[in-house]
């Protein structure tokens, strides 16, 4: 069996859901199981009606519910004809009265906690699955809705669950696989999932990604399918260099540092589950379904290019952290640390000396009351608009100089940090935010110029 993952460019309306259907029914030899991102936009619209509530605004976060509803019952009605969407109407329409009232009552409470967050946010995918559903069976598809929260067992942590993965393989194999031994095409919201007890929760945005790997990794897939809406991973960003082209294979190793580091076509976790089953993975357009993708996979050939992509990540903050009176102290990096745990902020790049610490992290509201608690350890500072700049390719690891090349073709920029990455895949260093498309493009021009056509198209 496979796994195919729609985004939600490809589910965004009826156009785009019909076209979704006609590349399963492409697939149905494969055993396909379906998992669909919420509608493009939905869950914004969502966080946003949330928000409003939350604050107390009762009117806008209807109002806003009201022109989702609108926006779901004429993608429905244009997909299955005026007899099919009157059986169907009321079924969504349950589905909605529920958000509103849940709405009423972030509302009255005046206050939005992250289990309500997730509540709302699931909104989206919940509502997808089942139009999709409904529309591959009109289009002569034998689907059938498989709701996640019934296989996706996760923790407590809400809007950014884990997968309990045990507990999660044994709902699947209970729920998903008797659908596929009767020849029937399960589909499933991604993003969403359950506890124990059965509360909403979702694991991140850009989750479906994720759910399309964990669903893969349980039922042993032969490969997993990500359906979006380019022709797969790019050598780098096409809007900030024209000339990038698409990748034809790429490493697992290579792929997850990329989606780290700004590559915006996978989820980073989306690889985990599938690295730990040996899956392939495919990165697919719906609109190109001809196209052949990208495939990701444990072993690839190395080519004869040095790198493999290159990827910037915008909105980073440096922190800078020193202490002379630290020096060589005992448990000083551990503080350090334990001040960004407890902050709840994530560190991208990390910079030492005898007496300082650098650190990048993505620019958030966060930041002044973590350097506001890092000040009781050391003298610090911070600075914002700068980016991370990372060039991936496995090739590097084996390649002496490379460093020099680089940084000699960047001589008359200022580079803040660099470091070369512990898995020895990638090299990657800290510039001012608005230097990166020049910086992209130079790069690009000096180390992909020429490429090797068994590895790029």
């Amino acid at each position: 069996m496979i796994v195919m993952k729609f985004g939600g460019t490809s589910v965004q309306d009826a156009k785009a859901i019909e076209r979704a259907g006609d590349i399963v029914k492409g697939r149905l030899p494969q055993k396909p199981v379906v998992v669909v991102s919420a509608m493009a936009k939905v869950t914004d619209q969502l966080l946003a009606m949330a928000r409003a509530a939350g604050s107390g605004d009762r009117k806008t976060a209807l109002n806003l519910s009201r022109a989702l509803r609108e926006r779901h019952y004429n993608t429905a009605g244009e997909l299955l004809g005026t007899a099919l969407f009157t059986e169907f109407h009321g079924d969504l329409g349950v589905y909605f009265e529920a958000l509103d009232e849940l709405l009423r009552g972030i509302a009255a409470v005046g206050e939005l906690t992250p289990r309500t967050t997730d509540h709302v946010a699931a909104f989206g995918e919940i509502l997808s699955s089942r139009i999709v559903t409904a529309a591959f069976s009109a289009q002569g598809l034998d689907a059938t809705m498989v709701d996640s929260r019934e296989c996706v067992v996760t923790d407590n942590e809400h809007t950014r669950a884990a997968p309990l993965m045990e507990e999660t393989n044994q709902r699947l194999r209970a729920k998903v696989q008797p659908a596929l031994d009767k020849g029937r095409v399960p589909v499933m919201g991604g993003f969403i999932g359950a506890t124990k007890a059965g509360i909403t929760t979702t694991i991140g945005r850009g989750g479906s990604d994720y759910s399309a790997a964990i669903v893969g990794s349980g039922l042993g897939a032969e490969r997993i399918e990500i359906w979006t809406d380019v022709d797969g991973m790019m050598t780098t960003d096409p809007n900030l260099c024209p000339d990038a082209r698409r990748i034809k294979v790429i490493s697992f190793d290579e792929a997850a540092e990329l989606a780290y580091f700004g590559a915006k076509v996978l989820h980073p976790a989306t690889v985990l589950p599938a690295i730990q089953k040996n899956i392939p993975v495919y990165v697919l357009n719906s609109r190109n379904p001809g196209c052949e993708g990208t495939r990701i996979s444990a072993r690839v050939p190395h080519g004869k290019n040095f790198f493999k992509a290159i990827a910037a990540k915008k909105r980073i903050t440096i922190i800078d952290v020193a202490a002379p009176r630290m020096l060589l102290a005992h448990g000083f990096l551990r503080a350090i640390f334990e001040a960004f745990d407890r902050h709840r902020v994530a560190v991208d790049v990390v910079s030492t000396s005898e007496v300082s610490v650098s650190l990048t992290v993505d620019s958030n509201e966060s930041i002044p009351a973590l350097a506001a608690d890092l000040a009781k350890l050391a003298d610090v500072k911070y600075e914002g608009r700068k980016a991370i700049v990372c060039l991936v390719g496995e090739n590097l690891r084996e390649t002496p100089g490379i460093a020099a090349r680089v940084f000699g073709e960047l001589s008359d920029v200022k580079i803040r940090m660099i470091s070369q990455g512990a898995s020895e895949i990638n090299l990657t260093f800290v510039i001012e935010e608005d230097e990166v498309p020049q910086v992209i493009r130079r790069l690009h021009k000096t180390f992909f110029s020429d490429l090797d056509p068994d590895v790029f198209a």
